[in-house]
């Protein structure tokens, strides 16, 4: 909301300053969001008059001026180049150190080829006033020189902006803003009164309303005889201070009345109106151009104002092009009516129209002003328009606006924190424009001003479904009576000043503040800091992707296609962020940088819906150690992340296994697939497909994980007692076992481990060797046994027991045997 300070005080009567009055703006709670001064860039300019003006004996197209400037000034030479320069003429002048907002410059004195000059003689288009540069500026003759150049021109008349929450709707209007001062002590309410227009006859349009519920009541009058044309100096002035460009003295007076008084207007050139008749109705179909040139097609929602030849404007919201008035209108038919907020808002928000009658309506305006207001703009136009005004007509009646607050002068303390005098609270309520019905020393009774529709207002919001009925009942009835004098409370504090408020913290529930995050968002914490921690960088892609390059990583269901998306290449739903990284991969290669590692904790998308999966990507080689040579990424280094991951997540470790059935998008007989048990699948990794490198242009070596962390069970919780130590010390052997070459590791060390579980504490594979040194089809699978004795040493007999124990398992379960 802008308005000027000139405007303001046409209806504060106040001797505050710019800087008391933003002060008190914000302290109110209407924040303030910035003032502009078009004077003050503008101080050092000040008007002149040339007093002599001849050739500059060194060049054709400049002229030397003997100007006088006022005091300081009065006699000085300036060299100019303007054609229109002569003597007499009123001028603006820019002494020495002057900044020129136009250019950027700042004037000096010095010499032009040749000739002094101690100043500039400025155009319109220099100072950042307008786009003529045909010149200098010339003012008006009779200017006297000397006079600072924004004080002649009115330019010193600073626009305050001030930001607006959705339930002030009486403060989109100067009058209301005023009003807020007044009560806060920083002057006094003008009256507004207007005087009756009596009607010279019978209107030739009338209203009828056949959608009462988005229109409760409209006003209209005929004044025929209207010229119109260009608004006066002073209503242009009005408009452009805060940025609205002028149009006709009928259009102007409308916007004039919209911001002064917070009141929507509209009129119809009455010619262009058919039927006799306008109606307010519901839209059938329509197809309706707006003044803006906008087509949109009507609904059975949508409020609208129609004819016998179909709609005329989209109610509350924005007139139609083609009953707009012009410069030949000679007879117009000005509206006024009150809409529903609710029918506004959605209707706006269907078409994507924006007006400021929109933003006024959908907030709430005065109840009871229509008639007045529409006796002020009828006035306005006879006066800058003429013409002669018919009698009123109107439809619906005034709503049944009027209610009643009340307000515990003890609750200022208990719920706002201020101990506050209850004259005073009175007071302020007053200033407000609150009636007072009774009052004694601890409470008071009010009615509520019709222009404040966020004030003891029914409740709009449904209760929460399947609420006990004596609950919802209870929280109805309560909401009724503790709303409206909460409101009183704020009107009071934010009056006193919301800088006054103490800050209170919130009651503490708990000596142990509760968790902030869940323990599943705990642990995706947890893993994004171990990747990070293994040297992997995190990235953060788009969930859409080009549909070929997500076919290459999972399933493209025709429900994740994009109808309409942002790209060409974005019209997929990602199956996997492993698109995004390869993408990535891609580009860092490109540009010389092979050797990289990358990780995304974010959503893939399948037929099942959206999940939570964590994927990471290495590329080229490892990085270098002394005394080692750089090697490429394997699938032994991505394994590790995955398992780190698994790890920090509190997955069961000892019950994981490994296969070999990764999906298509990895390398088919250097990957796997991580399990919990036969079907539960947390993760994959391996080296990515050639294939689907080369078609990329990656010739590196790129291996992959990926992880699903929703997948993976939470640890149950359980009291954990202390450790069990054993005072005894673990002895390890190894053993070297020819086995099949189909036969994994995995099966052979979980079936080394469960040939004593008492005893052996850890299976690990240290060597695998194939060759000539064994038969073929097999291979040589060294594994190291770890024994951990808990009630006494082993003795060389128990330890062989358990050899042999193992031995047996393996070759039960493997078919392997001793290698010799």
């Amino acid at each position: 909301m802008k308005f000027s300070l000139s405007w303001l005080r046409e209806h504060l009567e106040t001797t505050a300053t710019l800087e008391e009055i933003t002060g008190t703006l914000n302290t109110i709670g209407l924040e303030v969001e910035g003032v502009e001064d078009p004077g003050a860039a503008l101080a050092s300019f000040r008007t002149a008059r040339i007093i002599e003006a001849v050739q500059h004996p060194n060049a054709d197209r400049l002229r030397v001026c003997q100007v006088d400037a006022g005091a300081g000034f009065e006699r000085v030479q300036v060299v100019c180049g303007a054609p229109n320069a002569r003597a007499g003429l009123h001028v603006i002048f820019a002494p020495p150190g002057t900044h020129i907002p136009a250019s950027g410059i700042t004037i000096k004195a010095g010499k032009i080829r040749g000739e002094a000059s101690g100043g500039m003689l400025c155009s319109l288009r220099e100072l950042g006033l307008g786009e003529d540069h045909d010149g200098i500026a010339e003012l008006p003759e009779g200017t006297a020189p000397g006079q600072s150049y924004p004080l002649f021109a009115k330019l010193d008349d600073p626009v305050i902006d001030i930001a607006i929450t959705p339930n002030r709707g009486d403060a989109l209007a100067v009058r209301g803003v005023a009003r807020d001062l007044a009560a806060a002590g920083l002057g006094r309410l003008k009256p507004w009164l207007v005087d009756t227009v009596e009607g010279q006859g019978d209107s030739t349009i009338t209203w009828r309303i056949t959608y009462p519920e988005a229109c409760p009541w409209v006003l209209g009058r005929t004044i025929r005889g209207v010229k119109n044309g260009p608004s006066p100096a002073w209503l242009r002035r009005r408009l452009e201070s805060i940025g609205l460009r002028p149009i006709s003295a009928l259009v102007d007076i409308t916007n004039f009345f919209t911001h002064d008084l917070g009141r929507p207007l509209h009129v119809f050139d009455a010619d262009k109106v058919r039927g006799g008749e306008l109606t307010i109705c519901r839209g059938a179909g329509e197809t309706f151009t707006a003044l803006d040139g906008s087509e949109h097609v009507m609904t059975p929602d949508d409020c609208v104002i129609a004819d016998s030849s179909g709609v005329l404007s989209l109610a509350g919201i924005m007139g139609g092009a083609g009953s707009g008035v012009s410069e030949e209108t000679t007879t117009v038919f000005v509206e006024c009516a009150l809409f529903d907020p609710v029918a506004i808002a959605l209707a706006g928000r269907r078409h994507n129209l924006h007006s400021d009658a929109r933003q006024r309506f959908e907030r709430g305006v005065d109840q009871a002003l229509p008639p007045a207001a529409l006796e002020a703009a009828t006035r306005m136009i006879i006066e800058l328009c003429g013409g002669v005004a018919d009698n009123v007509v109107s439809a619906g009646a005034e709503p049944a606006w009027q209610r009643q607050a009340h307000l515990e002068f003890a609750r200022l303390e208990t719920l706002g924190g201020l101990v506050e005098e209850p004259d005073h609270a009175v007071h302020l309520l007053e200033g407000l424009g609150f009636e007072v019905r009774e009052c004694d020393a601890r409470h008071v009774v009010v009615n509520v001003p019709s222009w404040r529709n966020d004030i003891a207002m029914p409740m709009l919001l449904d209760q929460q479904p399947g609420l006990p009925e004596a609950r919802a009942r209870a929280a109805a009835e309560g909401a009724v009576t503790i709303n409206p004098e909460v409101d009183l409370i704020e009107e009071v504090l934010r009056l006193r000043g919301l800088d006054s408020v103490p800050a209170v913290s919130l009651p503490v529930h708990s000596a142990v503040p509760q968790p902030a995050l869940t323990p599943r968002q705990a642990r995706t914490a947890s893993l994004r800091r171990t990747l990070a921690a293994r040297g992997l960088l995190e990235t953060v892609g788009f969930s859409f992707v080009a549909q070929e390059q997500a076919a290459q990583f999972g399933e493209t269901p025709v429900d994740l296609h994009l109808l309409n998306p942002i790209a060409a290449d974005l019209d997929q739903m990602r199956p996997t962020p492993l698109v995004n990284l390869l993408a990535a991969i891609r580009a860092n290669v490109a540009r010389g940088y092979p050797d990289i590692g990358l990780f995304e904790v974010g959503p893939g998308f399948d037929a099942d819906g959206q999940h939570l999966i964590a994927a990471g990507i290495r590329s080229g080689h490892c990085a270098r150690q002394p005394g080692q040579p750089a090697r490429p990424v394997d699938l032994w280094q991505v394994k590790a992340d995955a398992l780190a991951g698994l790890s920090v997540m509190g997955a069961a470790m000892e019950g994981l296994s490994l296969s070999a059935d990764a999906p298509a998008c990895y390398h088919p007989g250097r990957s796997g697939v991580i399990r919990q048990g036969p079907k539960l699948v947390l993760g994959h990794f391996g080296q990515l497909h050639p294939a689907l490198l080369a078609a990329r242009g990656i010739d590196v070596p790129v291996c992959a994980f990926t992880l699903y962390p929703d997948a993976v069970p939470e640890p149950k919780r359980r009291r954990k007692g202390p450790p069990a130590l054993s005072a005894f010390q673990p002895l390890r052997r190894d053993f070297a076992f020819v086995v099949s070459a189909d036969v994994t590791a995995e099966k052979l060390l979980r079936a080394v481990k469960g040939a004593e579980r008492n005893l052996i504490v850890a299976v690990s594979l240290f060597d695998v060797y194939e060759g000539d040194k064994v038969p073929a089809g097999h291979k040589s699978l060294g594994i190291e046994i770890t024994l951990q004795p808990m009630d006494g040493t082993l003795t060389d007999a128990e330890i062989e027991a358990v050899c042999d124990r193992v031995v047996a398992a393996a070759h039960k379960s493997c078919n392997a045997v001793l290698r010799g």
